[in-house]
């Protein structure tokens, strides 16, 4: 379960806001760093139905303990994809940028065996 927030816009769509623990295995990555992921879609299924089908299946949102702050909704409404993410560190100075998802589930290449 996911920690996480929304907030109902004037317009009736939302802005999902979820902090992951790590978005991938943690056996792949284990320095990973946990994120904050924000999703603007019609309504909160949608939105947890977005970040499901790109592959984070067990996405799930109880509750609104981390709702996104008005700096977190201004970000995903000018994001063209309307689905963004960064690391979740409060001591990160400076605050780390945006980036679209596609960056977040890109995976390295395979490498090729050694010696052939």
């Amino acid at each position: 379960m996911a920690a996480g927030g929304f907030c109902k816009l004037p317009n009736g769509t939302v802005v999902v806001a979820l902090n992951l623990p790590t978005p991938t295995s943690p056996v792949a990555h284990p320095d990973a760093a946990p994120v904050r992921i924000l999703v603007h879609a019609a309504n909160r299924a949608r939105a947890l139905t977005r970040l499901r089908n790109l592959g984070m299946r067990a996405v799930y949102l109880r509750g609104n303990a981390a709702p996104p702050t008005p700096d977190e909704i201004t970000a995903v409404l000018h994001h063209p994809d309307g689905l963004i993410w960064r690391t979740d560190s409060e001591a990160a100075t400076p605050p780390e940028l945006w980036r679209p998802i596609r960056s977040l589930l890109r995976r390295p290449a395979p490498s090729s065996p050694s010696g052939v």
